[in-house]
């Protein structure tokens, strides 16, 4: 399991012209089973995503394929987690 930080560039700015295909590369994320779940860091720093069932590799070239990436709007910070722990309803993202 990864959490996946998208964390506001000086290029901040410029988030609204790419915000487009930024919600569309996350759509992609949630109809391939790669993300669980999404939200923004607070107080308006970015976002982050849970992602499942990816390896890393394919994890790092899906998150570059992000526009918001591309185009140095948010650096990402990959996360691995290997849980070992989880209430009942999160089973599944124990390996």
């Amino acid at each position: 399991m990864f959490v996946v930080l998208l964390k506001f560039t000086e290029n901040k700015a410029r988030a609204g012209k790419f915000m487009d295909g930024h919600k569309a590369w996350i759509q992609r994320g949630f109809e391939a089973g790669t993300f669980v779940l999404m939200g923004s860091l607070q107080p308006n720093l970015g976002g982050a995503l849970v992602a499942h069932g990816a390896t890393r590799a394919d994890l790092e070239a899906f998150v570059a394929e992000d526009p918001f990436v591309a185009e140095g709007i948010v650096t990402p910070e990959i996360l691995e987690i290997t849980a070992s722990r989880a209430d009942e309803r999160l089973s599944f993202l124990i390996g």
